[in-house]
């Protein structure tokens, strides 16, 4: 799978909770061109929550096309999902964008690439962008050795821990969750 820079997205369903957050920061080359950008989205009503890292115009042009997929397959995550990923690896004006989106709902997680995977994690924690795999790492453990922990708290600290590490991600987190039944 491709590293996509300047960014962390982190997805985790633990204890009956979803919640998926990301840093603010967006570069341009080795410089920090906005600390504050908003990479997370309610989608179908709040319903639906999905993340971006990559270039912010081709995430954007993916979350439109993102949102009328589930608009189109009555709010299905999978389906809309797919049918994303077949459109992204096929339209040749979309093959040329650079991004990745993960989307999750309170029963699933999956993490869309342009290559045509819609993947559903291991462990339902999803991580993409520079400091995937610190905040990826942080959240395993924390749902390993801190399971009274809601998904939010564990989306939060492994966040946190990635920014502490990875330059390309800041500590100006946006976090939205599902709650649990």
């Amino acid at each position: 799978m491709e590293v996509i820079h300047s960014t962390t997205i982190l997805a985790v369903r633990h204890n009956g909770g979803v919640a998926i957050g990301g840093d603010g920061q967006a570069t341009m080359g080795n410089t920090i061109a906005k600390s504050n950008v908003r990479k997370i989205r309610k989608l179908q009503e709040g319903r639906i929550l999905a993340g971006f890292a990559g270039s912010t115009a081709d995430a954007f042009t993916l979350m439109d096309r993102f949102d009328e997929k589930l608009n189109a397959y009555g709010g299905n995550l999978k389906r809309a999902a797919i049918e994303l990923a077949k459109d992204w690896r096929m339209d040749r004006y979309l093959r040329r964008l650079e991004a990745m989106l993960i989307a999750c709902s309170k029963d699933e997680i999956l993490v869309i690439s342009g290559t045509g995977d819609v993947l559903e994690p291991d462990h339902m924690v999803a991580a993409i962008g520079s400091g995937a795999m610190y905040a990826q790492s942080a959240a395993l453990a924390l749902k390993k050795h801190a399971p009274q922990l809601s998904a939010i708290d564990i989306v939060r600290e492994s966040l946190t821990i990635a920014a502490d590490i990875c330059i390309y991600t800041n500590h100006n987190l946006v976090i939205e969750e599902l709650p649990g039944n």
